[in-house]
């Protein structure tokens, strides 16, 4: 026996809409970059009404800042945090990261760029409250791979040199190489850099 219909149901899913609006402003962004991304794609790719959208964003700047914040900030913790937290070494963290970051740019055969550094290029210099929203997720970077170079016999290399300025020069080489395999749409820049990261990271024998 076929159940009585009662009428189309409504689900209510306030958490799920917002994360699908994050999810396609974050994919915009990295693709299309901020300023090229209106509203309305954002909306068109969450498939979410001008209601559903503004029921939790009353502007695009505080879409952006929530993506920065949520996703971006997410993203490069899995990508980058979590790795030097679990290995053995800051060596074996940063080959993890930057090894898996050229692998998955060679299987997409493309490169977007970092999400970090698309957002800084673009929107640091001229947004006080996006550039803030991103010192925070650099300053992330830099702390947790500080915190663990300092728990390690530095390399004789970097002699007389803070954590802190040892882990601004790694996070600058990856962003610096990642810039420049975007610009030439290709990670062999990015692998080079690593390979140099070790050398210098991982003591003589």
């Amino acid at each position: 026996m076929e159940p009585k219909r009662r009428g189309k149901l409504r689900t209510n899913d306030p958490q799920g809409t917002r994360g699908r609006i994050l999810d396609a402003a974050a994919g915009s962004f990295q693709a299309r970059g901020y300023h090229d991304t209106s509203v309305q794609d954002v909306k068109r790719l969450a498939a979410v009404t001008s209601g559903a959208f503004h029921h939790h964003f009353d502007s695009k700047k505080a879409l952006g800042l929530a993506v920065v914040r949520e996703r971006v900030a997410d993203a490069l913790r899995e990508a980058w945090l979590d790795p030097v937290l679990a290995a053995p070494t800051v060596a074996d963290g940063v080959l993890a990261a930057m090894g898996a970051t050229s692998g998955e740019l060679r299987d997409q055969g493309f490169v977007r760029g970092c999400p970090v550094n698309n957002l800084a290029v673009e929107l640091a210099f001229s947004d006080s409250d996006f550039r803030a929203a991103l010192q925070l997720i650099f300053a992330d970077w830099q702390k947790t791979i500080a915190a663990r170079l300092a728990a390690e016999p530095t390399p004789v290399i970097f002699a007389g040199i803070a954590a802190e300025d040892l882990a601004g020069f790694i996070v600058a080489a990856y962003s610096g190489a990642m810039t420049m395999s975007k610009a030439e749409q290709s990670p062999d820049r990015l692998d080079a850099t690593v390979a140099i990261l070790m050398r210098l990271l991982r003591p003589a024998p």
